[in-house]
């Protein structure tokens, strides 16, 4: 039980890789608050987490890019299970466009859900986490928070702002025992990457000539979150921690 006795706040958790970490928080004995938009799925996923063992998750509607509703949310997770330890900056929103037909108000909205989003969530639980004597932070950056690539001006913007960001804050809140890291993660199998029609061949041969020629599962990518969350990375902080099949070493095969 390598999170036997943490709390987490999990944004974009009712469903993709932000379910994926609820999952595993509660198979290794943390409880969760699913924070999320979706209150349908997120209730769902609630209840079946709760069946195999009760009490272990709540539900909280969490627009990311609100002040307002951040502070309800922490104040909601502390009510419910007496703290928090853990923070997964999951939630995010991608935008695809060439440069000249992004608009400010498209720019702005990838930045202020991407990057604004995870800076609030830092600064409404930094607070809490230096009460308790520390904390992890894991928010999520992209490989395209490594590299450009064409239509993804804004996304690109964020998600490099999203590790420079980390970086800053896991200097300035080292010295009160909380960790602060990126997940980067690569192409992986969700509902924002689904293509209508597209096979699991299909898929996957997108990504051929890379390393590992495939795509991620969120599983994969949730289980660099439970070690980031737990002891085991108890000297790890301001890391760029890649999980994405090596699609960011090098340019793909022929």
């Amino acid at each position: 039980m390598r999170l036997e006795n943490k709390i987490a706040l999990i944004t974009g958790g009712a469903r993709g890789i932000g379910a994926a970490c609820a999952q595993r928080f509660v198979d290794e004995g943390a409880r969760v608050v699913v924070a999320d938009r979706r209150a349908d799925e997120g209730m769902e996923l609630c209840r079946a987490l709760n069946s195999a063992r009760a009490g272990v998750a709540v539900f909280a509607e969490l627009d990311i890019s609100s002040e307002a509703a951040w502070a309800e949310a922490i104040a909601d997770t502390i009510s419910e299970f007496g703290a928090i330890n853990v923070l997964v900056n999951n939630a995010g929103m991608i935008r695809v466009a060439p440069l000249e037909k992004t608009d400010l108000e498209m720019f702005q909205k990838v930045i202020n859900t991407n990057l604004v989003g995870t800076f609030l969530g830092l600064k409404a639980v930094m607070e809490v986490m230096k009460e308790n004597g520390g904390g992890s932070i894991v928010n999520f950056s992209s490989v395209q928070g490594l590299e450009g690539r064409e239509g993804l001006a804004a996304y690109s913007s964020s998600k490099f702002g999203i590790r420079g960001l980390t970086k800053t804050a896991a200097i300035e809140l080292g010295p009160h025992g909380i960790r602060v890291n990126t997940v980067i993660p690569g192409p992986t199998r969700t509902a924002m990457t689904e293509r209508p029609g597209w096979s699991d061949e299909d898929y996957n041969a997108a990504y051929g000539g890379y390393p590992l020629g495939r795509m991620a599962s969120a599983r994969e990518v949730a289980e660099l979150v439970v070690f980031l969350a737990s002891e085991e990375s108890s000297f790890c902080t301001g890391g760029d921690f890649v999980v994405d099949g090596g699609v960011s070493i090098g340019k793909p095969r022929a």
